[in-house]
Protein backbone atom coordinates (compact mmCIF):
# COMPACT_ATOMS: atom_id res chain seq x y z
CA UNK A 1 0.00 0.00 0.00
CA UNK A 2 1.10 3.68 -1.28
CA UNK A 3 1.23 5.46 2.31
CA UNK A 4 0.40 8.75 0.82
CA UNK A 5 -2.30 7.00 -1.57
CA UNK A 6 -4.39 9.98 0.86
CA UNK A 7 -2.17 12.70 -0.45
CA UNK A 8 -3.58 14.91 -2.90
CA UNK A 9 -1.35 15.94 -6.07
CA UNK A 10 1.81 16.67 -5.05
CA UNK A 11 3.88 14.39 -7.12
CA UNK A 12 7.59 15.83 -6.29
CA UNK A 13 7.29 15.62 -2.72
CA UNK A 14 5.95 12.17 -3.02
CA UNK A 15 8.53 11.15 -5.10
CA UNK A 16 11.45 12.35 -2.88
CA UNK A 17 10.06 11.28 0.19
CA UNK A 18 8.99 7.66 -1.40
CA UNK A 19 12.53 7.41 -2.54
CA UNK A 20 13.55 8.13 1.09
CA UNK A 21 11.53 5.08 2.58
CA UNK A 22 12.98 2.97 0.06
CA UNK A 23 16.51 2.52 -1.11
CA UNK A 24 18.01 5.77 -0.33
CA UNK A 25 17.17 5.88 3.26
CA UNK A 26 16.02 9.03 4.84
CA UNK A 27 17.95 11.87 5.36
CA UNK A 28 18.47 13.28 9.39
CA UNK A 29 16.19 16.40 8.72
CA UNK A 30 13.64 17.55 6.26
CA UNK A 31 11.24 20.45 5.89
CA UNK A 32 8.62 20.17 4.62
CA UNK A 33 7.23 23.62 2.98
CA UNK A 34 4.23 25.56 1.46
CA UNK A 35 1.00 26.92 1.88
CA UNK A 36 -1.41 26.16 4.50
CA UNK A 37 -3.71 23.27 3.38
CA UNK A 38 -2.19 21.69 0.87
CA UNK A 39 -1.17 18.24 2.49
CA UNK A 40 2.30 19.01 4.33
CA UNK A 41 0.92 17.66 7.54
CA UNK A 42 -0.89 14.51 6.18
CA UNK A 43 2.32 13.93 4.36
CA UNK A 44 4.51 14.58 7.72
CA UNK A 45 2.38 11.78 9.80
CA UNK A 46 2.07 9.32 6.70
CA UNK A 47 5.93 9.79 6.54
CA UNK A 48 6.64 9.13 10.26
CA UNK A 49 4.21 6.34 10.62
CA UNK A 50 6.39 4.53 7.36
CA UNK A 51 9.83 5.58 9.38
CA UNK A 52 8.43 3.81 12.45
CA UNK A 53 6.66 1.17 10.77
CA UNK A 54 3.27 1.70 12.96
CA UNK A 55 0.61 4.02 11.11
CA UNK A 56 -2.15 3.62 13.14
CA UNK A 57 -0.05 4.92 16.39
CA UNK A 58 1.54 7.25 14.50
CA UNK A 59 -1.69 9.04 13.35
CA UNK A 60 -3.28 8.52 16.75
CA UNK A 61 -0.50 10.69 18.27
CA UNK A 62 0.42 7.29 20.66
CA UNK A 63 3.53 6.35 19.81
CA UNK A 64 6.44 6.20 22.05
CA UNK A 65 8.95 6.92 19.18
CA UNK A 66 6.83 9.83 17.89
CA UNK A 67 7.68 12.86 19.32
CA UNK A 68 5.70 16.21 18.35
CA UNK A 69 5.68 20.23 18.99
CA UNK A 70 4.11 22.99 18.30
CA UNK A 71 3.32 26.47 19.06
CA UNK A 72 1.96 27.55 22.55
CA UNK A 73 1.18 31.14 22.15
CA UNK A 74 2.59 32.51 18.87
CA UNK A 75 5.92 30.82 19.07
CA UNK A 76 8.39 27.79 19.76
CA UNK A 77 9.99 28.76 22.20
CA UNK A 78 13.70 27.59 23.27
CA UNK A 79 12.08 25.86 26.05
CA UNK A 80 10.33 23.77 23.78
CA UNK A 81 13.35 23.04 22.00
CA UNK A 82 15.60 22.02 24.70
CA UNK A 83 13.05 19.27 25.94
CA UNK A 84 13.48 17.98 22.24
CA UNK A 85 16.97 18.02 22.48
CA UNK A 86 16.73 15.94 26.00
CA UNK A 87 14.42 13.14 24.06
CA UNK A 88 16.46 13.64 21.08
CA UNK A 89 19.07 12.04 23.17
CA UNK A 90 16.88 8.72 24.48
CA UNK A 91 16.95 5.74 22.02
CA UNK A 92 14.14 4.08 20.44
CA UNK A 93 11.56 2.39 22.82
CA UNK A 94 10.05 0.42 20.12
CA UNK A 95 11.20 0.65 16.80
CA UNK A 96 14.35 1.52 14.84
CA UNK A 97 13.95 5.47 14.33
CA UNK A 98 12.49 8.13 17.14
CA UNK A 99 10.64 11.09 14.18
CA UNK A 100 10.40 14.49 15.31
CA UNK A 101 7.84 16.58 14.22
CA UNK A 102 8.05 20.07 14.52
CA UNK A 103 4.91 21.80 13.22
CA UNK A 104 4.82 25.92 12.27
CA UNK A 105 8.33 25.29 12.41
CA UNK A 106 8.62 28.98 11.06
CA UNK A 107 7.34 30.43 14.59
CA UNK A 108 10.61 29.06 16.26
CA UNK A 109 11.91 32.33 17.99
CA UNK A 110 15.49 32.85 17.38
CA UNK A 111 16.32 31.16 20.65
CA UNK A 112 14.66 27.92 19.93
CA UNK A 113 16.19 27.98 15.98
CA UNK A 114 19.60 28.14 17.63
CA UNK A 115 19.34 25.62 19.77
CA UNK A 116 17.67 23.45 17.70
CA UNK A 117 20.42 24.06 14.85
CA UNK A 118 22.90 22.09 17.23
CA UNK A 119 21.13 19.12 16.85
CA UNK A 120 20.40 19.17 13.27
CA UNK A 121 23.98 19.43 12.92
CA UNK A 122 25.17 16.48 14.48
CA UNK A 123 21.50 14.26 15.04
CA UNK A 124 21.71 10.79 16.54
CA UNK A 125 21.56 8.08 13.74
CA UNK A 126 18.48 6.77 15.12
CA UNK A 127 16.64 10.43 14.61
CA UNK A 128 14.75 12.06 11.88
CA UNK A 129 13.84 15.60 12.50
CA UNK A 130 10.80 16.93 9.96
CA UNK A 131 9.96 20.40 10.10
CA UNK A 132 6.85 21.80 8.67
CA UNK A 133 6.56 25.30 7.74
CA UNK A 134 3.78 27.34 6.17
CA UNK A 135 6.84 30.16 5.06
CA UNK A 136 10.53 29.48 4.42
CA UNK A 137 11.05 33.32 5.17
CA UNK A 138 11.76 33.38 8.92
CA UNK A 139 13.44 30.45 9.15
CA UNK A 140 17.44 31.11 8.95
CA UNK A 141 19.29 30.23 6.29
CA UNK A 142 21.08 27.44 8.46
CA UNK A 143 17.91 25.90 9.47
CA UNK A 144 17.10 25.35 6.22
CA UNK A 145 20.29 24.73 4.57
CA UNK A 146 21.00 21.86 7.00
CA UNK A 147 17.31 20.02 6.36
CA UNK A 148 15.93 18.30 2.63
CA UNK A 149 13.95 20.42 1.65
CA UNK A 150 10.32 18.74 0.22
CA UNK A 151 7.95 21.54 -1.36
CA UNK A 152 4.36 21.62 -1.67
CA UNK A 153 2.49 23.37 -3.71
CA UNK A 154 -1.09 24.76 -4.25
CA UNK A 155 -3.44 21.92 -5.37
CA UNK A 156 -5.41 22.01 -8.44
CA UNK A 157 -8.92 23.66 -9.22
CA UNK A 158 -9.81 19.67 -10.63
CA UNK A 159 -8.01 18.16 -7.24
CA UNK A 160 -10.42 20.52 -4.89
CA UNK A 161 -13.43 20.16 -7.46
CA UNK A 162 -13.45 16.50 -6.37
CA UNK A 163 -12.61 17.14 -2.48
CA UNK A 164 -15.85 19.49 -2.25
CA UNK A 165 -17.77 17.09 -4.66
CA UNK A 166 -17.29 14.14 -2.73
CA UNK A 167 -18.34 16.37 0.40
CA UNK A 168 -21.12 18.29 -0.29
CA UNK A 169 -22.34 15.87 -3.50
CA UNK A 170 -25.73 17.58 -3.91
CA UNK A 171 -24.17 21.44 -4.60
CA UNK A 172 -25.44 23.07 -7.90
CA UNK A 173 -22.23 22.89 -10.70
CA UNK A 174 -21.91 26.68 -10.67
CA UNK A 175 -21.57 26.69 -7.07
CA UNK A 176 -19.18 24.03 -6.90
CA UNK A 177 -17.06 25.40 -9.05
CA UNK A 178 -16.86 28.68 -7.05
CA UNK A 179 -16.29 27.19 -4.51
CA UNK A 180 -13.23 25.01 -5.98
CA UNK A 181 -11.89 28.61 -7.22
CA UNK A 182 -12.67 30.29 -4.07
CA UNK A 183 -10.41 27.72 -2.20
CA UNK A 184 -7.51 28.85 -3.65
CA UNK A 185 -5.54 25.16 -4.05
CA UNK A 186 -6.39 25.03 -0.12
CA UNK A 187 -8.32 21.60 1.35
CA UNK A 188 -9.00 23.41 4.61
CA UNK A 189 -10.43 26.56 2.41
CA UNK A 190 -12.38 24.21 1.10
CA UNK A 191 -13.94 22.50 3.88
CA UNK A 192 -14.34 25.99 5.68
CA UNK A 193 -16.15 27.24 2.22
CA UNK A 194 -18.78 24.31 2.81
CA UNK A 195 -19.72 24.92 6.42
CA UNK A 196 -23.33 26.80 5.97
CA UNK A 197 -21.97 29.64 8.61
CA UNK A 198 -19.14 30.40 5.37
CA UNK A 199 -21.68 30.49 2.83
CA UNK A 200 -23.62 33.01 4.58
CA UNK A 201 -20.36 35.38 5.43
CA UNK A 202 -19.59 34.78 2.16
CA UNK A 203 -23.06 36.11 1.04
CA UNK A 204 -22.28 39.60 3.52
CA UNK A 205 -18.52 39.96 1.61
CA UNK A 206 -20.28 39.96 -1.53
CA UNK A 207 -23.02 42.64 -0.35
CA UNK A 208 -20.53 44.55 1.15
CA UNK A 209 -18.35 44.45 -2.31
CA UNK A 210 -21.39 45.70 -4.51
CA UNK A 211 -22.01 47.77 -2.08
CA UNK A 212 -19.25 49.97 -3.13
CA UNK A 213 -20.66 51.16 -6.16
CA UNK A 214 -24.30 50.56 -5.50
CA UNK A 215 -25.26 52.32 -2.48
CA UNK A 216 -25.82 56.29 -2.62
CA UNK A 217 -24.93 56.12 1.15
CA UNK A 218 -22.19 53.78 1.60
CA UNK A 219 -19.94 54.19 4.63
CA UNK A 220 -16.38 52.60 4.74
CA UNK A 221 -16.17 51.97 8.43
CA UNK A 222 -18.91 49.98 8.30
CA UNK A 223 -18.05 47.99 5.76
CA UNK A 224 -14.81 47.25 7.55
CA UNK A 225 -17.39 46.33 10.70
CA UNK A 226 -19.06 43.84 8.38
CA UNK A 227 -15.51 41.80 7.61
CA UNK A 228 -14.30 42.75 11.35
CA UNK A 229 -17.62 40.61 12.49
CA UNK A 230 -17.00 37.37 10.06
CA UNK A 231 -13.56 37.34 10.88
CA UNK A 232 -14.10 38.15 14.69
CA UNK A 233 -16.85 35.24 14.32
CA UNK A 234 -14.37 32.56 12.92
CA UNK A 235 -11.82 33.26 15.76
CA UNK A 236 -15.12 32.92 18.07
CA UNK A 237 -15.79 29.23 16.71
CA UNK A 238 -11.94 28.91 16.91
CA UNK A 239 -11.69 29.24 20.52
CA UNK A 240 -14.92 26.95 21.37
CA UNK A 241 -13.01 24.19 19.39
CA UNK A 242 -9.61 24.78 21.21
CA UNK A 243 -11.43 24.76 24.59
CA UNK A 244 -13.41 21.66 24.01
CA UNK A 245 -10.05 19.90 22.51
CA UNK A 246 -8.48 21.06 25.95
CA UNK A 247 -10.34 18.89 27.97
CA UNK A 248 -8.64 16.07 27.12
CA UNK A 249 -5.05 17.34 27.80
CA UNK A 250 -3.79 17.94 31.00
CA UNK A 251 -2.46 21.80 30.71
CA UNK A 252 -0.93 23.90 32.70
CA UNK A 253 -3.29 27.02 32.62
CA UNK A 254 -0.91 29.21 30.91
CA UNK A 255 -0.02 26.69 28.52
CA UNK A 256 -4.07 26.02 27.68
CA UNK A 257 -4.76 29.79 27.71
CA UNK A 258 -2.14 30.75 25.15
CA UNK A 259 -3.64 27.64 23.24
CA UNK A 260 -7.33 29.22 23.18
CA UNK A 261 -5.59 32.47 21.82
CA UNK A 262 -3.65 31.15 19.34
CA UNK A 263 -6.44 29.38 17.94
CA UNK A 264 -8.77 32.17 18.10
CA UNK A 265 -6.05 34.69 16.33
CA UNK A 266 -5.28 32.15 13.78
CA UNK A 267 -9.05 31.81 13.02
CA UNK A 268 -9.24 35.67 12.56
CA UNK A 269 -6.47 36.24 11.00
CA UNK A 270 -7.02 33.61 8.14
CA UNK A 271 -10.27 33.84 7.65
CA UNK A 272 -9.54 38.29 7.39
CA UNK A 273 -7.13 37.05 4.72
CA UNK A 274 -9.48 34.88 2.95
CA UNK A 275 -12.33 37.84 2.91
CA UNK A 276 -9.66 39.95 1.13
CA UNK A 277 -8.91 37.10 -1.78
CA UNK A 278 -12.86 37.04 -2.35
CA UNK A 279 -12.95 40.62 -2.30
CA UNK A 280 -10.28 41.05 -4.86
CA UNK A 281 -11.97 38.22 -7.05
CA UNK A 282 -15.16 39.93 -7.26
CA UNK A 283 -13.45 42.80 -8.42
CA UNK A 284 -11.06 40.54 -11.05
CA UNK A 285 -14.57 39.32 -12.35
CA UNK A 286 -16.32 42.76 -13.57
CA UNK A 287 -13.24 43.10 -15.43
CA UNK A 288 -12.96 39.37 -16.83
CA UNK A 289 -17.08 39.90 -17.67
CA UNK A 290 -16.60 43.64 -19.54
CA UNK A 291 -14.22 42.08 -21.50
CA UNK A 292 -16.13 38.92 -22.88
CA UNK A 293 -14.48 36.51 -20.54
CA UNK A 294 -16.92 35.00 -18.82
CA UNK A 295 -15.62 31.42 -18.30
CA UNK A 296 -13.04 32.61 -16.39
CA UNK A 297 -14.89 34.32 -13.58
CA UNK A 298 -14.16 33.17 -10.00
CA UNK A 299 -18.03 33.86 -8.79
CA UNK A 300 -19.35 31.61 -11.37
CA UNK A 301 -22.75 31.40 -9.32
CA UNK A 302 -23.42 34.98 -9.74
CA UNK A 303 -22.70 35.47 -13.58
CA UNK A 304 -25.46 37.30 -13.27
CA UNK A 305 -24.96 39.83 -10.89
CA UNK A 306 -22.01 39.57 -12.79
CA UNK A 307 -23.57 40.85 -15.93
CA UNK A 308 -25.40 43.24 -14.47
CA UNK A 309 -22.04 45.22 -12.81
CA UNK A 310 -19.41 44.57 -15.32
CA UNK A 311 -19.87 47.41 -17.54
CA UNK A 312 -17.29 49.15 -19.52
CA UNK A 313 -17.37 52.49 -17.61
CA UNK A 314 -16.93 50.25 -14.74
CA UNK A 315 -13.63 48.58 -16.06
CA UNK A 316 -10.80 50.94 -15.02
CA UNK A 317 -11.99 51.27 -11.61
CA UNK A 318 -12.56 47.69 -11.37
CA UNK A 319 -8.84 47.14 -12.23
CA UNK A 320 -7.51 49.26 -9.75
CA UNK A 321 -9.77 48.18 -7.02
CA UNK A 322 -8.51 44.88 -7.55
CA UNK A 323 -5.04 46.08 -7.59
CA UNK A 324 -6.04 47.93 -4.26
CA UNK A 325 -7.40 44.89 -2.22
CA UNK A 326 -4.12 42.73 -3.41
CA UNK A 327 -2.11 45.60 -1.65
CA UNK A 328 -4.03 45.66 1.28
CA UNK A 329 -4.24 41.74 1.62
CA UNK A 330 0.23 41.62 1.38
CA UNK A 331 0.28 44.34 3.61
CA UNK A 332 -1.32 42.26 6.15
CA UNK A 333 0.85 39.08 5.16
CA UNK A 334 4.07 41.46 5.74
CA UNK A 335 2.97 44.02 8.32
CA UNK A 336 0.93 44.58 12.18
CA UNK A 337 -1.61 46.42 10.37
CA UNK A 338 -4.82 47.46 12.36
CA UNK A 339 -7.63 45.83 10.98
CA UNK A 340 -10.04 48.18 11.44
CA UNK A 341 -7.76 51.20 10.13
CA UNK A 342 -6.40 49.35 7.22
CA UNK A 343 -9.59 48.08 6.33
CA UNK A 344 -11.59 50.94 6.53
CA UNK A 345 -9.18 52.76 4.49
CA UNK A 346 -9.05 50.57 1.75
CA UNK A 347 -13.04 51.05 1.46
CA UNK A 348 -12.20 54.37 1.27
CA UNK A 349 -10.16 53.93 -1.67
CA UNK A 350 -12.28 51.91 -3.67
CA UNK A 351 -15.50 54.04 -3.11
CA UNK A 352 -12.73 56.53 -4.91
CA UNK A 353 -12.42 53.97 -7.66
CA UNK A 354 -15.69 52.65 -8.05
CA UNK A 355 -18.34 55.27 -6.69
CA UNK A 356 -20.77 55.68 -9.73
CA UNK A 357 -23.71 54.88 -8.32
CA UNK A 358 -26.86 52.34 -9.60
CA UNK A 359 -29.64 51.91 -8.34
CA UNK A 360 -30.30 48.59 -6.42
CA UNK A 361 -28.33 45.69 -5.35
CA UNK A 362 -31.20 43.46 -6.63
Amino acid sequence: MDVFENISEQAEAKRLLRAALADEGPAHAYLFHGPPGVGKRAAAVAFAGALIGDRGRVERGSHPDLYVVEPVGDQIRIDDIRELRRDLHMRPFEADRRVYLVYAAETMNEDAADALLKDLEEPPPYAVIVLVADDLGPLPETIRSRCQLVSFTRLSERAIREEIDARAPGLEPDEAASLARLASGRLDRAARLLDPDSARRREALLEVARSVYAEAEFEPGEAAQRILDGAKECGAEAKRKAEEGLELLDLPTREAEQRVRRAARGAEREELLASLEELASWYRDLVVVAVGAEGAVVHADRRGLLAQDATTERLAGAERACELVRETWRAFEEFNLSPPLALEALFVKLRRELGAYVPSLT
